[in-house]
């Protein structure tokens, strides 16, 4: 046999092997129970919904299982014969459900533009004041005579730092009472009231919280200007993102033909009654 006739019977061979790959669609029949066809359709469906860790199965036992899944949920599904009441209303919640996070998840699909963002940065943050920040320490005992103690010793010269490495039961006694920078809520109400009435260097009175009875010392105070745009971007983008589906949700809500029962219609506690799926 010549090199060239080789060659050719070569490429048919291997052109009918590729032929049924390159066929291959959703609509291609992978197995058959009782006359129902399963297509590979079915099976990327069922893959798309699987936990990551499952889709890092080498693409054979993937394959194996996913079938042999669909295989037997077929044929307990021919078994099970036509569905009660509970396994009706259950499939068309399901249905209702799976379609509607479709339309969600094509709004939270469609591209954000600059443009969205900068409308979005500029309504966030366009008149927003300068947020106060206090940078202050502590000092953490049980009772209001330890913190009265305290004060006397920190006005008689005793060093802030090394007296809450000493006496205070907080978490932050091993580093001097620094509770670094916080700003506007981040604290309970008791110990930011306090904080405000001082200012930089001033040692606070007793103050009670829920933790117990504070000694504060305010290191500095600092104005935290606004963000800027790329260090709040993928908080902006998940924002307008979040905007377009609401929007898309009551524009096809508000346009739809609703009615409902008159309120006293139905008891709200006969939601809960199981039994009524039986009847």
């Amino acid at each position: 046999m010549s090199n060239l006739r080789t060659l050719a019977l070569a490429g048919t061979i291997l052109a009918g092997l590729a032929a049924p790959l390159a066929a291959q669609d959703a609509d291609t029949v992978v197995a058959t129970v009782n006359g129902t066809d399963i297509t590979l359709g079915h099976m990327i469906a069922l893959q798309n919904r699987l936990p990551e860790q499952y889709k890092q199965l080498p693409d054979q036992v993937l394959y194996d299982g996913i079938l042999q899944q669909l295989i037997q949920q077929t044929a307990l599904e021919q078994a099970a014969g036509e569905p009660d009441k509970r396994a009706t209303l259950t499939l068309e919640n399901e249905r209702r459900a799976l379609l509607a996070g479709e339309m969600i998840q094509q709004a939270a699909d469609e591209p954000v533009t600059d443009e969205e963002l900068q409308e979005a940065y500029k309504a966030a943050y366009a008149d927003a004041a300068p947020e106060t920040e206090w940078h202050a320490s502590h000092i953490l005992v049980k009772t209001e005579d330890e913190a009265k103690e305290l004060v006397t010793a920190l006005e008689g010269g005793k060093d802030f730092a090394e007296l809450a490495k000493e006496k205070s039961t907080g978490p932050t006694g091993p580093n001097g009472g620094d509770l670094g920078w916080f700003s506007e809520g981040m604290m309970v109400k008791e110990f930011e009231d306090a904080v405000k009435t001082l200012k930089p260097g001033e040692i606070s009175g007793p103050v009670q919280t829920q933790f117990g009875w504070h000694v504060l010392k305010l290191q500095e105070t600092r104005q935290k200007e606004a963000p800027t745009l790329d260090e709040v971007r993928d908080e902006l983008t998940d924002t307008v993102r979040q905007n377009k589906i609401t929007a898309m949700v009551e524009k096809i809500t508000s346009e739809a033909t609703i009615t409902q029962a008159e309120p006293g219609t139905v008891d709200p506690a006969m939601m809960r009654d199981e039994s009524l799926l039986d009847k």
